[in-house]
Formats: structure tokens, C-alpha cells, sequence
């Protein structure tokens, strides 16, 4: 598998080969001539790659090793766990064969899925002559905060960078700016620079705003034309230092940002950002900074720039032309201290000091939980979401509950409203749906997703086939996944799917709240605690309320209405979920 077919002859002597001389390198220019473009007895390896582990799943965490370089593996032998966007999944190997080469260590994080992670070879072949390849997948290490500040980042250069010149990335001028546009380059080829000139006007995803540079220089190539959109951390332009030739620059061969331009800013520019007084006219701080020196007014300045714009060049001409002296600086007035505060500081103010370690805390966020807010914010931005709200009275659910306590029958409120739910999708077919490629696309089954908070996020595993099973099989099935999520054991396709999701925070005290509709079901159904109220007669109710957020291009608000008002009929005379089978009859007929 590893080498191509050879002789019998060839393995006889390369057995043998160690034992009568040293391995002896093969020059270069003789290497296609092998059987592989590397020493004769080097074994090529067979990639071991972040596999898929869930539908959504972008990147992963390798939690442990379960094998170790040199065992031998069999199909179906746990590999590695490893924490994907949902779970600590286990994955398994299809193949038979031995762990040669390790290539990311355990707890190596957000390794996308593709990327090679080890070496495996066949069982027959020496492991520890396993040949690495030429480009791994492995994935990039963090930018180190000594690098020189002098070498780009910004793009992969192959080529060396004479000193003084300096590659201009793409800025980023908001902290949600992906991209920008080129609107117009302030400065042309050949140029000089002063610290504060505006380059080019750039339009972000908030508005057009000035990119300044803070050293001198000469601009000396423009790599991206007027009207360009291009990626921060993407090479622009290039500038040298004042006196060098600017024609005779050094272009590098790819101008692609890279995640360490964007992680560490290495170009001596920086975005400033626009100001604008009564006037109209919008200019930078280096000329605001020239305005205050020179206690200048910008209305008395016109600008020559892009529209009811004041450039730097408008304020040193207005300066010379008027002979303007620069003016003292404005003293500060003293801060007034309070006698009070002098002898008694304040915690804030002993936690602030210099030397004192920082009362704040930096938390990382792990895959699982940084997922979820992904998917939620796209549900939430993409999903028309709407909302139905019902109070259920449920004394005779407390009291039936209590009886079967008696009988040694354990079950709890939300075993009670899964049931309940169940029968009200059969009843509301309409409401078990799921959106995909712009339909609502009814399901036969009813596999009830519960949600369950577990330390590393929140979780949904399915309760599979929810209206054939009875008040016990639902709450020991609750049970059994509750306890796996928490432990971080759920396999994919036990949290994978699902028709309709219930989310229950009424043991936790919580009297009504809205949920996020988890895509592509159509609707989930958020449950409050039970609380005491008055009826109109005066005598003690508990009441409950129950919450449907529901897709607004699948579901009706009729629909929706008609779920909730089953579910109330249900859950307020609950003698039918403990004893009834009909219909649970009936849908297991229709669905097989």
C-alpha cells in the first residue's frame, strides 16, 4: 500500500540491508529514479485527517489520545476523543494497521476538519521509518508576540524584504470590518508620506473613512486599484523610506491575508478615525492635531479634498501663507481632591494601581459554547421568528403525579408536558416540520428534542419516537441522555435531528421566557414554573406558562394556536397521558 509492487528479490535485500552497511542518502538529481522521492527504506505514510463528526462541526479539539504511537489498530478501534461543536465524540478507525506518527498533541484546539493529525501504516511495515510528508495540514501556530515587527505578516513573502521597505495591509477600521473597498487612493506613485497623511479612503461596512499612515515614507506601489474590494490583512500597497529608489521595490508574489496578519498588526499603519465639526467638513486627527497647535478654526480652512474634506497639505499651506504661530499649550487644571476619598480609597482604586494584578478574569470560551452562539445568532437573524403564549392550569397534572408516586411511579412535570407534546404533534401535524431549501417539509415521526444544560453548553438529545413510549419509558430515557450529556458521552446521533425541542426552565425558578427556534425545526416550546394565582372565584389555581416560538414562513398563527390549545386540553386533564394508547396506536401504524 505504502510502496509500489516489487520483487521478491528487492525485499530480500532491503531486509537484509541494515545489517551489511548503513543507510547511505540518495543524492537529489537520482530520487525520481526510487521507488518514492525519499530514502529507499523511509515508509510512506497513510494521513490520518480531523474527520466530520457532526454536520456542523468546523473544528475540533483532540481531548486525548487513545492509542499511542507504535500500537497496532483493528477496524473499529477508539483512536482519539475528540470535542467537536456538539460533544466529546470518539473516533473510530475503519482500517487495520499501526500508529505510526502523532502529529497534533492532545489538547491542541480549533484544528479544522481535514487537517492531518497523525501517520498510520500497515501492519507489516517498520512504524518508526515512516515518512513525513512533504506539506502537513497541521495547523498554524500563533503568531509569536517577539516576532519582528519589521517582517510582513500580511502575506506569505518567498522572497526577502530589503530593509526599508514596508508592505501596507488592509486595516481593519471597525471591529466588525471583514472587507473594504478602495474608494480613491489620496496619494499616487512616487509620493511623500508625512506622519498622519491620509493614503486612501476606504469604505468599511460602517462608512468611508480616511487611512492614515503615522511614518514617513514614499509610496511606491499601489498593488490594488480604485474600487477594489479586498480582505483585511491583505496587502494594498507598499512604501520605502525617503531616499531610496521607490521604483526598484521587491512585489511579493501572493498579497492574501493570512490569520496572523490578522492577529497581530505588523505594518507601522493605523486607521484613524474621521472627525467633522459644524461646518461639514470631516478631517483626521493628525489635523486636528495640527488645528489645536496652531489654534486654528476649520471653518476659516478650505478643504481640497474629496468632498468637504480638509487635508493636512490645507492646513501647513493656510499656516505659511498666514506666517500662524504655534500657541501654548492649555495647563490643565488641577483635579480637585476629595479630603474624603484621600484618606480612605476606594477597592476600585487599590485594584487599579500599578503593580496589582487585574481583578478581571478572561474565560475561554470553548467550541461547543462558541457554536452555539453562532447558531443562534444565525437563527435568530434569519428565522422570522413569532410567538404564542397559553397558561395552563395544572392541579390535576400535580395531583396524578402525586398518585403515582404512591404506586412507586416516579415521574416528573416535564415527562408529563414531553408526553403531552408528543400527542399534540400528532394531533398538529403542521407544527412537526422542518425547513429546508425554502419548504416546510412535514415528518412522520415524533422525536422530541429536550434541551439539557450541561457544563460545556446547552445540548438537545432526542427522545426517539416519543408518542409510542409511556410516562416511565420517557423519563428514564430523559434520565439516561440528561446524564450522558453531562458527562459528555452522547454519541452524534443521539443530539443529531429531531422534529421539535422543548426547553424547561420551570425548576429553576423561572416564571416565562422566550426560546430560539433551533434550525431547521419549525418551533420549540419554552416552559415556565408553576405558580400559585387566584381564580375567579377566588380559590388557589397553579398555573403554568407555556411559550411557542414558531417559524413564521412554515407555521401559521392559527396553527400555532391550535397546538398550544391542544396541549392545555392535555396537560389539564393529564388521565389520558398516564393510561391512554389510541392514538399512540394509531401514529405507530401510520408511521411503519
Amino acid at each position: 500500500m505504502a510502496h509500489m509492487i516489487r520483487s521478491k528479490f528487492v525485499l530480500l535485500s532491503l531486509k537484509h540491508a541494515n545489517r551489511i552497511a548503513p543507510r547511505i542518502p540518495v543524492p537529489l538529481k537520482y530520487q525520481r529514479l526510487c521507488f518514492h522521492t525519499s530514502g529507499i527504506l523511509d515508509v510512506k505514510g497513510k494521513e490520518l485527517l480531523m474527520p466530520s463528526l457532526s454536520p456542523t462541526m468546523e473544528n475540533g479539539t483532540i481531548v486525548k489520545w487513545l492509542k499511542k504511537e507504535g500500537d497496532k489498530l483493528e477496524p473499529g478501534d477508539a483512536v482519539a476523543d475528540i470535542q467537536t461543536d456538539k460533544a466529546i465524540v470518539t473516533m473510530e478507525f475503519d482500517d487495520e494497521g499501526v500508529l505510526a506518527k502523532i502529529i497534533v498533541p492532545e489538547g491542541t484546539k480549533d484544528i479544522k476538519v481535514g487537517t492531518l493529525i497523525a501517520l498510520t501504516v500497515e501492519a507489516d511495515e517498520d512504524w518508526k521509518e515512516v515518512e513525513m510528508p512533504d506539506t502537513t495540514k497541521s495547523p498554524k501556530a500563533p503568531a509569536s508576540t517577539s516576532a519582528s515587527t519589521e517582517q510582513p505578516s500580511s502575506a506569505p513573502v518567498t522572497m526577502e524584504i530589503p530593509p526599508g521597505q514596508q508592505n501596507i495591509a488592509m486595516p481593519a477600521l471597525s471591529p466588525t470590518m471583514t472587507t473594504g473597498t478602495i474608494v480613491k487612493w489620496l496619494k499616487k506613485e512616487g509620493e511623500e508620506i508625512q506622519p498622519g497623511d491620509a493614503l486612501a479612503d476606504i469604505q468599511t461596512d460602517k462608512a468611508v473613512m480616511s487611512f492614515e499612515l503615522e511614518d514617513e515614507g514614499v509610496l511606491a506601489k499601489i498593488l490594488v486599484p480604485e474600487g477594489s474590494q479586498v480582505e483585511v490583512g491583505q496587502l494594498i500597497a507598499i512604501t520605502v523610506e525617503k531616499g531610496m529608489d521607490w521604483k526598484q521595490v521587491v512585489v511579493p508574489t501572493s498579497t492574501k491575508p493570512t490569520k496572523v496578519a490578522a492577529a497581530a498588526p505588523t505594518t507601522p499603519s493605523s486607521a484613524q478615525p474621521t472627525s467633522a465639526k459644524a461646518s461639514g467638513q470631516v478631517y483626521g486627527l493628525a489635523v486636528k492635531r495640527l488645528l489645536e497647535e496652531y489654534d486654528l478654526s476649520s471653518d476659516s480652512i478650505k478643504g481640497t479634498g474629496r468632498t468637504n474634506r480638509l487635508l493636512k497639505s490645507d492646513v501647513l499651506a493656510y499656516i505659511q501663507v498666514h506666517n500662524v504661530k504655534k500657541v501654548a499649550p492649555k495647563s490643565a487644571p488641577a483635579p480637585m481632591v476629595d479630603t474624603m476619598k484621600a484618606r480612605s480609597p476606594s477597592p476600585a482604586d487599590i485594584s487599579a494601581s500599578p503593580g496589582q494584578p487585574s481583578p478581571y478574569e478572561d474565560i475561554e470560551i470553548s467550541n461547543i459554547r462558541a457554536v452555539i452562539a453562532k447558531r443562534l445568532g444565525e437563527s435568530k437573524s434569519t428565522i422570522p421568528h413569532s410567538y404564542a403564549v397559553v397558561n395552563i392550569n395544572i392541579d390535576k397534572l400535580l395531583e396524578l403525579r402525586a398518585k403515582l408516586k404512591t404506586d412507586d411511579i416516579s415521574v416528573s412535570v416535564n415527562d408529563f408536558i414531553t408526553k403531552a407534546v408528543a400527542h399534540a404533534l400528532l394531533e398538529c401535524p403542521d407544527i412537526n416540520t422542518l425547513y429546508q431549501n425554502g419548504q416546510a417539509v412535514r415528518v412522520p415521526k415524533v422525536d422530541v428534542s429536550v434541551a439539557v444544560a450541561a457544563p460545556s453548553g446547552l445540548i438537545t438529545p432526542i427522545v426517539f419516537d416519543t408518542v409510542t413510549k409511556s410516562l416511565t419509558d420517557i423519563s428514564k430515557n430523559i434520565r439516561e441522555l440528561a446524564d450522558k450529556a453531562k458527562k459528555g458521552q452522547l454519541k452524534p446521533h443521539e443530539f443529531q435531528g429531531g422534529t421539535f425541542t422543548i426547553s424547561n426552565l420551570g425548576m429553576f425558578g423561572v416564571k416565562e421566557f422566550s426560546a430560539i427556534i433551533n434550525p431547521p425545526q419549525t418551533a420549540i416550546l419554552a416552559v415556565g414554573a408553576g405558580r400559585e394565582e387566584l381564580d375567579s372565584s377566588l380559590a388557589k389555581v397553579t398555573k403554568m406558562t407555556a411559550t411557542l416560538s414558531y417559524d413564521r414562513r412554515a407555521i401559521d398563527e392559527d396553527q400555532a394556536a391550535d397546538f398550544l390549545a391542544v396541549l392545555r386540553a392535555m396537560l389539564e386533564d393529564p388521565v389520558f397521558l398516564a393510561a391512554g394508547r389510541v392514538q399512540a396506536l394509531r401514529y405507530k401504524r401510520d408511521a411503519y
